[in-house]
């Protein structure tokens, strides 16, 4: 069937590469081989996933469940009921700049659809911020049968409900998590890293026939003792085994962002490297396994400190290590929000003390997807703490 016409009359600037009967081209080559039917979020997905990816910008994933964020709250002797948590997501939402360097923020859907007590939308400070609204759209993991402790991640069934829903109410991009573990001596079973990829494939297609930007997450976890070259290794066979998925599910990469694990060693390895293995690592395997199609690729933090995060996302971007065709960002939770938590402490007149620290972080971290970070926030706060926790679920 002959594709219906994929432009407007106006073309996002996103899309345009010369004028703008060459941006209806370069769409309808994108699309044409992918989508055997009109296809009305193709522009809008890629200009959300551009967007996202934009210079010195990053995201903010703020989507730990209930259970999850009161494991923070408790750290900093807070008790885990509604209003503190809505106090706690507002102080995010209302921070003055935040959008200087955050492009995207990840939310739980309470926070998407929390109210102020003056009626107000919680999320209406990182509108109004230009930040773009993200929701975590999987239901946790499971143990995957079969296996030696692998997991499967749940949350397809009446995923494209969801997704409608959310998409109805402002959220533009949507994050799902699979995990992965590299099993002593062999590494992740073919079954575990067959239901990663086709999995991450399905929530993908699922989100962009309803308008949302899918971020695909395989994180492969820190635990173990294995070296650098193993981490590389299986995160380029995990990478490619999900982008053959994406491709047979009839995705369009142009409007996904990926989510990997930085390459570094197991938590229990003897043997620490430098940032500057890492990151040459992290490319490599990059390089092997992510298409060029791809605007994007949005780090996690996997446990790492704040400034261990941001140093390795610096050594990402600087030069020598080849062609890097994508954005190489951050979007990180605990590594973003550790100091934030601890200089807040659920009172009020710390407010601005905890904006003050989420703009530093914010800062670094965009400094580094430009490879220009310095050191400046190494001291401030938590920086140097671990999150490292083992078996990580959330």
């Amino acid at each position: 069937a002959t594709p219906a016409p994929l432009l407007t009359e106006e073309p996002r600037p996103a899309l345009l590469m010369g004028d703008a009967k060459t941006a209806e081209k370069r769409l309808q080559a994108i699309c044409c081989h992918v989508f055997t039917k009109e296809w009305k979020y193709a522009e809008e997905l890629i200009a959300t996933a551009n967007a996202i990816s934009a210079p010195g910008k990053g995201i903010l994933a703020a989507d730990e469940s209930i259970g999850t964020i009161g494991k923070r709250f408790k750290g900093i002797g807070v008790e885990n009921n509604r209003e503190n948590r809505r106090a706690y997501r507002y102080l995010l939402a209302s921070t003055p700049g935040l959008g200087k360097n955050i492009s995207g923020v990840i939310l739980f859907e309470e926070s998407l659809f929390e109210k102020m007590p003056d009626g107000s939308n919680l999320v209406d400070g990182f509108k109004k911020e230009g930040v773009i609204l993200g929701i975590k759209v999987d239901k946790g993991t499971r143990p995957l049968p079969g296996t030696d402790g692998e997991l499967y991640t749940q949350g397809l069934t009446d995923l494209n409900l969801r997704c409608k829903k959310y998409y109805e109410v402002g959220a533009r991009f949507a994050k799902w998590r699979a995990v992965v573990k590299i099993l002593p001596g062999k590494g992740p079973s073919a079954n575990a890293i067959q239901e990663t990829a086709h999995t991450l494939a399905r929530y993908a297609a699922i989100c962009q026939d309803n308008g949302l930007v899918p971020i695909v997450e395989p994180e492969i976890l820190m635990d173990g003792a294995h070296d650098l070259a193993t981490a590389q290794k299986w995160t380029e066979k995990v990478i490619a085994a999900c982008y053959s998925a994406l491709r047979l599910q009839g995705v369009l990469l142009e409007g996904t962002l990926l989510k990997p694990n930085m390459v570094l060693e197991g938590a229990d390895c003897k043997t620490k490297y430098s940032p500057a293995a890492h990151a040459a690592a992290t490319v490599t395997a990059l390089q092997r396994s992510v298409p060029v199609a791809v605007p994007g690729i949005t780090f996690l933090s996997g446990g790492q400190s704040e400034e261990d995060a941001t140093i390795n996302l610096n050594a990402l971007n600087q030069p020598g290590l080849g062609y890097r065709p994508w954005s190489l960002t951050f979007s990180f939770g605990r590594a973003l929000q550790k100091s934030v938590l601890g200089a807040w402490k659920g009172k009020k007149e710390n407010v601005k003390a905890a904006q003050d620290m989420l703009l530093l972080r914010a800062r670094a971290n965009g400094d580094a997807n430009l490879g220009k970070y310095t050191g400046y926030a190494a001291k401030a706060g938590s920086a140097q703490q671990s999150t490292y926790v083992k078996n990580y679920a959330y």
